[in-house]
């Protein structure tokens, strides 16, 4: 069914990248496919942005998020399926889309922040720019309760 499924990851939102990995872990488990976990990092080598870091901070805060991932995977995927993490800089929506057409994805897989109350029956802006704008399948895990 699916072969490449990818999975937008917010190392900020402890507690609920996770639901949409293990949603994701399920489908790979179910058609033999890898899975893709994505970390966007903002535009920080930006020449307006970058002038504010030292010179090597921009590298350093890539390396950092490389190894909170991979123990984000370790931890919700260890064996269970096939995966790869990634590390990418830019806009969240279009660099999650445009990182699914590099890969050849199939189905992303992502959260939808959680909402304030009077927002709670929209989508997470990237969820719904992503969701608009994609060509293919989009999952999107919304929080419980």
């Amino acid at each position: 069914m699916y072969k490449q499924i990818l999975v937008p990851v917010d190392l900020n939102d402890k507690g609920f990248s996770d639901k949409a990995v293990a949603q994701a872990v399920w489908l790979a488990q179910q058609s033999n496919a890898e899975i893709h976990l994505l970390n966007v990092l903002p535009g920080i080598h930006m020449s307006m942005v970058a002038t504010y870091f030292p010179k090597d901070a921009a590298n350093d805060m890539k390396k950092d998020v490389k190894n909170q991932l991979k123990t984000f995977a370790d931890t919700h995927i260890a064996d269970k399926a096939i995966y790869k993490t990634h590390v990418a800089e830019g806009k969240p929506y279009a660099t999650i889309l445009d990182f699914a057409e590099k890969l050849g994805a199939d189905l992303i897989v992502m959260p939808s922040h959680k909402r304030s109350r009077m927002d709670k029956v929209v989508l997470g802006s990237v969820a719904s720019k992503v969701v608009q704008n994609s060509p293919i399948n989009v999952m999107v895990i919304k929080p419980q309760g």
